[in-house]
This record gives structure tokens, sequence and C-alpha cells, in this order.
């Protein structure tokens, strides 16, 4: 039997019938593989399993799942020293789950990736809560969920520090129990995936890195095609780049599927400076 992980096709992704259909390690690798093109995905498979393994005897002899899962936390965040990078926050590697693996820092959504993928090794139903700034996790209890902190070991949340952590993202406004909630329902595979590759076309955006910047909104609009924030970022990025033909038709795509956002005014003045710029000669 082959058990090496075989990672999808980019040109596969969009047609996928449903979000969690999309294998979240091996998509995260392929996003990875853009950068390390020599990466090799069954090291990264086989250590995950290692995790898990290690801790199976453990957590098959625990009932109920928070104290699965507390054991799992100690294991990845106290034994194995994984740790949120809290010096070099926005370090593309923290992005990329080949690095986490490797470096054991992450930001708070490559760690979620890796506490799921061992904690779903091992029966734990754990899911990823795509909460405004910080990337979270969540885990059915009988009286409700329970969240935790990838980014600081794992650390449980209760609902006033939930609240006061969404406020400054909300206009102020504390959410009341039903904003929490939906605010806490699980991130499909596809959304936290979109998320890891926004994370990174942020950082290169913001290092002047234009070509990795469009190939970061490029990824997304494989994930999820005419994505409109997608499509304007990677026209911009290629305006920055002189990429004018695809500037053109991705800044002039984007206005025709969000003609209301913010930003149609600005995007329409790029438009206008390209069309009347002269064609350079390559």
């Amino acid at each position: 039997m082959d058990d090496r992980l075989i990672l999808p096709e980019w040109s596969s992704l969009a047609s996928q019938a449903g979000d969690d259909t999309l294998p979240l390690l091996g998509t995260a690798l392929l996003i990875a593989r853009d950068e390390y093109p020599d990466l090799d995905a069954d090291l990264y498979d086989t250590l995950v399993q290692s995790h898990a393994e290690h801790l199976r005897h453990e957590t098959d002899m625990i009932e109920s799942w928070p104290l699965k899962m507390a054991a799992i936390n100690r294991h990845l965040f106290e034994e194995l020293g994984y740790a949120g990078d809290h010096d070099e926050y926005y370090d593309p590697r923290n992005s990329y789950i080949n690095e986490v693996f490797e470096r054991r820092l992450g930001n708070p959504i490559s760690l979620a990736m890796v506490q799921i993928e061992v904690a779903r090794r091992l029966g734990v139903p754990l899911d990823g809560v795509s909460f405004p700034g910080h990337f979270l996790v969540r885990l059915p209890v009988d009286d409700g969920i329970l969240v935790m902190d990838p980014f600081n070991g794992g650390r449980p949340l209760g609902a006033d520090e939930l609240r006061e952590r969404a406020k400054p993202h909300l206009g102020g406004d504390v959410p009341d129990d039903n904003a929490l909630l939906q605010i806490l329902d699980p991130a499909p595979h596809r959304a936290i995936l979109v998320r890891v590759l926004r994370n990174l076309h942020g950082v290169y955006a913001e290092r002047g890195e234009w070509d990795r910047a469009a190939r970061s909104a490029d990824r997304v609009l494989k994930l999820i095609p005419d994505q409109p924030d997608a499509l304007r970022d990677r026209g911009l990025a290629y305006l920055k780049m002189d990429h004018r033909k695809g500037a053109l038709t991705d800044l002039g795509r984007y206005l025709h599927l969000a003609p209301s956002a913010a930003d149609v005014e600005a995007i329409r003045d790029q438009l206008v400076g390209l069309s009347t710029r002269p064609m350079r000669m390559h």
C-alpha cells in the first residue's frame, strides 16, 4: 500500500464539491511548495502522525474531549516547544506550514493547523475559528464550546475575553451572545487556507515583494475564482510589476464584480492612468 501524501493540484481545488473535502495539511503544503519547490510532503505528514502516535495511548485512556485536548496541547506546546512567534510575527515563514514544523514557531493560523491535524488523527473534533484578529480553535463540550488560543500555548478563553478581543474589530461594539456564537462558527478548510494566503499577500505587499504578493492573490483565485479582493490584490501587484495587461484585466474585473466597494474610485483612477499610458516594449 502506498502511504505517500498526495498533494492536490491547484487546477482542481476550485471544483472540490465541499469546503472540507479540501485536505487541510495537503493544501497548506501545496501553498508552501510555491516557496519551497523541493519540499518533501511525506516528511511532514509523517511528522504529524508521529506527534499523534506519541499521544495515542494517553488520549485513549481519557474519556472527555477537553482533557484529551489538554494532553495534546501539553505535548505540542510544552514538550515539543511549538510556540507563537511574538518577536517576528510577520515573518513569512510563520505562514508556511513546513517552516512551522521545522522551527516550531508560527502565527495563530499555522499553529492552529498543527493542533487540528494532530487532534483529528486522535479522534478529537477540533475546528478552526476565523476570529477577527487572531485565529482560534474550538472544541465541542457538553454545555457549549471550548475556545483556545494556539498562539499562546492553547490557552482556553472565556466569553468575556472573547468579547473584548472582538470589540476593536466591530467598531467598538461588544458582541452579544448570538453575535459571539456566529463569530465562533467553525471555519471551513477553504476559508482557513484563504486566510493563510491573504496573510502572505499582506506580508509580501508590505515588503514590496510584488511577484510573491501576486502569487499569493493568484492562489486565492485558484481556491475561489473571481474573488473580488484577490482580483484587486493581484491586479495592483501586476501594476507594480508593470504587467499592464494583467493589471487591466484584473482591476476591470474587480470593478465589475464590486461596483460599490469603498475603493472603486481609486481603482478606476488607476485604470484610467493605465489606459492612457504608452505601452512599454519588453
